[in-house]
């Protein structure tokens, strides 16, 4: 793993921890609350991941420091000294290995948004609307377990109890990045309380986990954005001339509409601080691609409603919950536990759990790190 080019993608990474780190101490950056926000946001994401490598780093001198002592030293304890820290760095460095492999993988944007949850009766009938219920108490349970808050924001309820459909509006740390494993349809296996034969039914509810928008937001990584300086031209007084106070800047920006890239390029001049007018540049990329993006906010969570939730049938099940074994399966992974009555009492964190160690080994192959 430690070739040259990871330690100047780690190198790179540092370089840029410790810029944010000066930048969220600047007065100016903390006036622009959304800069800020945004900024704090990349320090979160890159903490870790900077602590991780530097400990690394620490390994990998650790082994250096030990054979070197190891090839030179002829004192007895010096050697089992070397030894030891020899053998436990070696242990240690292929699991930061993993570990920071993850973290190089770019985490998805929404996941750190409050999220917006839709349950629907699918295939089943009053039974269906029972089960969105049972769901229901399940998220809520959950939610109450992580500290989140849940609100009911609209909700039909079934005619034998239950709900044909509610749509929760949940809020907390990192939301969305843990309940989007919850999409698809759920199918229950049991016995309905209306059954007068005692036959085992089967039913669906559909369930949708949709980030919660924030109103015409904006994403700019602004650790790709390549600046220059130059002198500015024009009269404006011995500064202006002789100190490069201009500044332009170059953003590679995919639109979404289209797929397409381009490059957007934006130069500002207006004033002689080379500070503000680089924070006046970036105030104009916001807005540039601000204008852009308006309406594929709005045509995106149309567009997420649409496929998330499918049509309820029984064919494009996720997870089923069969109450006469006991059993909750969930089939994107093939898992399978035995203690459905804690599961549907809220405690759903072991599947999820095994969804996102799936989730990162698809994506350590995807990205051949």
């Amino acid at each position: 793993m430690a070739d040259n080019s990871l330690r100047e993608r780690l190198d790179g990474i540092e370089a840029r921890f410790e810029e944010i780190s000066t930048l969220i101490t600047d007065p100016a950056v903390i006036a622009d609350m959304k800069r800020y926000v945004r900024l704090t946001k990349e320090y979160k994401e890159l903490e870790k991941l900077t602590a991780t490598t530097r400990r690394y780093r620490s390994l990998i001198d650790n082994v250096a420091e030990a054979r070197e002592l190891l090839a030179c030293e002829s004192d007895a304890e010096m050697r089992e000294m070397a030894k030891e820290q020899l053998d436990a760095a070696t242990e240690e460095i292929p699991r930061l290995e993993e570990e920071i492999k993850l973290l190089l993988i770019p985490a998805d944007p929404e996941d750190g948004k409050n999220a917006i949850l839709e349950i629907r009766g699918g295939t089943g009938g009053d039974e269906a609307a029972i089960f969105a219920g049972d769901l229901c108490k399940m998220y809520m349970k959950y939610c109450e377990s992580r500290g989140w808050n849940v609100a009911v924001t609209s909700a039909s309820e079934g005619a034998a109890g239950g709900y044909k459909e509610i749509v929760l509006s949940v809020t907390g740390e990192g939301v969305y990045g843990i309940l989007k494993y919850e999409s698809g349809v759920h199918r229950v296996q049991r016995v309905p309380a209306t059954e007068t034969q005692g036959r085992v039914h089967t039913s669906a509810a559909t369930v949708a986990v949709l980030p919660e928008a924030e109103a015409f937001d904006v994403e700019i990584n602004e650790g790709e954005i390549k600046w220059d300086t130059f002198r500015s031209g024009g009269a404006g007084g011995q500064n202006v001339n002789k100190v490069e106070s201009g500044v332009r800047l170059r953003y590679l920006w995919r639109n979404p509409n289209t797929g397409e890239s381009e490059e957007i390029l934006i130069e500002c001049t207006e004033t002689r601080d080379q500070p503000k007018n680089k924070e006046r540049a970036l105030s104009r990329l916001r807005t540039f691609i601000y204008d852009k993006e308006h309406q594929k906010y709005i045509d995106d969570i149309a567009s997420r409603r649409k496929t998330l939730v499918s049509t309820g049938d029984r064919s494009a099940k996720i997870r089923t919950y069969n109450y006469p074994q006991g059993r909750i399966t969930d089939h994107r992974i093939n898992y399978t536990i035995y203690n459905l009555q804690a599961f549907v009492d809220g405690d759903i964190q072991d599947v999820i759990d095994h969804l996102i160690i799936a989730e990162n080994a698809e994506k350590l192959k995807a990205a051949e790190l």
